[in-house]
């Protein structure tokens, strides 16, 4: 008898110790769904949700954030209310109670992996992509198809990304020399730049950061060496047809150079 009550005390400890643990990792479960959601509520009120997708997905980030708190919260809803209680007189009932309880529970791998966006998020500040996320140049032409669009922004209200969409749809680079600029975007560039060229340049989302592509225009001036590396300027000039990096390319002739406050809206969208 003594030996029986032992090993149904034993199962019934290690019965009650696996329960716990598919408790402590449903709890963690709610916690992260809500935490994400949460998540996504921040970066959808501060306006940081633009400095990873494309404006017109923005909807998408808004159906996250409520299907993760409402799953969230019902999850945390039924732990809360669900029947707990079990009779540690019938060893074959307390043991169906916990294998009924625990099924189905996630694993804590799968736990860590979920886990792993909400606190990278959490931890890192959101911020745009800029100078020191280019890898492999700035282009200077548009994107592919962007050609075939039809350009009616006026010349001084045109971004960098208008200007190359021009450039694009104009087989003489000499036809636009002498037209009026007044763009923003981040100061690059590289040791191969010439001592009073630099680029100005933006970076265009089609969809969101992945698909980030560099773009700008070149630009002639003097102070290029002060001006630091990243800097957002507004650049006003006119266009004159030079050489850039072996190529014959309408290039900016600066009249003024300023430093200004990074735009709410960094990225351009084709």
């Amino acid at each position: 008898m003594a030996i029986g009550t032992h090993s149904h005390d034993h199962e019934h400890d290690h019965a009650h110790d696996h329960a716990d643990s598919g408790d402590l990792r449903l709890w963690l479960k709610t916690a992260i769904l809500i935490g994400l959601g949460l998540y996504f509520v921040a970066l959808i009120v501060s306006g940081g949700l633009t400095n990873y997708i494309n404006n017109r997905f923005s909807w998408l980030s808004y159906l996250a954030a409520a299907l993760f708190l409402i799953t969230g919260i019902a999850s945390a809803w039924h732990l809360l209310t669900a029947h707990r209680r079990h009779d540690h007189a019938d060893h074959d009932h307390a043991n169906h109670g916990h294998e009924g309880h625990t099924h189905g529970t996630i694993s804590w791998g799968v736990l860590a992996i979920t886990a792993v966006p909400l606190v990278l998020g959490t931890l890192v500040p959101s911020r745009p992509l800029g100078a020191e996320a280019v890898s492999g140049g700035v282009n200077v032409s548009a994107a592919e198809g962007a050609q075939v669009q039809t350009l009616s922004v006026p010349p001084l209200e045109r971004n960098v990304l208008d200007w190359l969409r021009a450039f694009n749809r104009e087989p003489d680079v000499t036809a636009f020399d002498g037209q009026e600029v007044e763009v923003v975007g981040f100061i690059y560039r590289e040791p191969t730049f010439d001592a009073d060229k630099f680029m100005i340049a933006r970076f265009t989302v089609s969809c969101c950061v992945a698909d980030a592509n560099a773009i700008g225009l070149p630009v002639h001036w003097a102070d290029t060496a002060a001006l630091p590396q990243g800097e957002w300027v507004r650049v006003r000039g006119s266009l004159q047809t030079g050489d850039f990096r072996g190529e014959r390319l309408p290039i900016v002739q600066a009249q003024a150079v300023e430093v200004v406050a990074q735009p709410d809206h960094p990225y351009l969208y084709p």
